[in-house]
């Protein structure tokens, strides 16, 4: 006779806090009491172009693994037992020679490529343990309609790579750490209800957004953090020069400096970058001494700014607004 799913948690020692809509379709464990030892053969079970979601249960683990969510596989939720000790793990970093004796590069320095679409992920950590060696990307994301929910990045520089300029991404209660440009790409993100932790010294963004996409990088409610020095950290600088990144009530700590965002040396991106704060506050927050190229936000265009507007339509689920 067949166990029930919660019985056959409790023999595999699953937390039974853990609460599913339905069964796992697939479960990752270390110990190989799970269906898969790593996380890319789970996603390689997963069929291609399927349109019913796929729920791969990891429990709890290291996994060093270079992970691949091809584009084939869409509507994949991928649950972590718990954030902390749940973690998908790389070490390789930009300046690393490849099999061909190349540099890999800020893009091949990835430790997870998303790809695919409709792509959800749950209570895990994402690292790069490459260390201070330049970039090192944690994750990169192609995909449209990303969401991450509970997760932790963590790495140094080039930590988290929204990538495409077609992707829309959904950050919640998630926690983000490095050093320069940790958070940078092309595409739309929201950050919400976020801790963004800064270390050392640096640029919080270096959002690349295209002329033609009305929002870039937005961070809702979130706190910006860290043990760096006090002033030691702008909010963002434009890795390319129609950059788009807004802060909304946030929490700003005194590592943040007076100036706030940086032009990169790029005198016309000035004229053409959008950076700008709403109703901020701590000892991070001086707007009456930021660069006079930025904006406050008036109460009419905070009301812009919508989860829906935001992302183009798309309401994640649980998103508030």
């Amino acid at each position: 006779m067949k166990l029930s799913f919660l019985v056959f948690l409790i023999v595999l020692g699953f937390s039974t806090s853990m609460c599913f809509a339905t069964e796992p379709d697939f479960i990752v464990s270390k110990d190989g009491s799970g269906d898969f030892i790593t996380v890319q053969d789970a996603f390689n079970a997963v069929p291609d172009f399927r349109k019913v979601t796929t729920v791969i249960y990891v429990k709890n683990g290291t996994y060093k693994e270079k992970l691949v969510l091809p584009a084939s596989k869409n509507k994949i939720t991928l649950i972590g037992e718990s954030a902390e000790n749940t973690i998908i793990t790389n070490d390789d970093y930009a300046s690393k020679k490849n099999s061909f004796g190349e540099e890999m590069g800020t893009t091949g320095s990835s430790g997870f490529f998303v790809f695919g679409n409709e792509f959800t992920a749950k209570n895990i950590t994402f690292s790069n343990t490459a260390g201070p060696v330049g970039q090192a990307v944690a994750v990169r994301i192609d995909g449209d309609q990303i969401v991450f929910e509970n997760c932790r990045f963590l790495g140094n520089q080039d930590t988290l790579y929204p990538h495409s300029p077609l992707s829309r991404q959904y950050y919640r209660n998630c926690y983000i750490e490095g050093t320069v440009d940790f958070i940078f790409g092309k595409s739309t993100a929201l950050f919400q209800n976020c801790e963004i932790f800064c270390k050392d010294k640096g640029y919080v963004t270096a959002s690349a957004t295209l002329e033609e996409t009305p929002f870039g990088f937005v961070f809702m409610n979130c706190k910006i953090t860290g043990d760096a020095p006090e002033q030691s950290f702008y909010l963002g600088r434009p890795w390319r020069s129609y950059a788009k990144t807004v802060f909304i009530e946030c929490e700003m700590s005194k590592i943040i400096k007076e100036e706030g965002w940086h032009n990169w040396n790029k005198k016309d991106a000035e004229e053409t970058s959008f950076y700008a704060e709403y109703n901020n506050k701590g000892k991070g927050y001086t707007p009456e001494k930021r660069v006079e190229w930025s904006h406050q936000l008036s109460k009419e265009e905070r009301e812009k700014y919508t989860v829906e507007n935001i992302l183009g339509g798309w309401i994640p689920e649980e998103s508030g607004k």
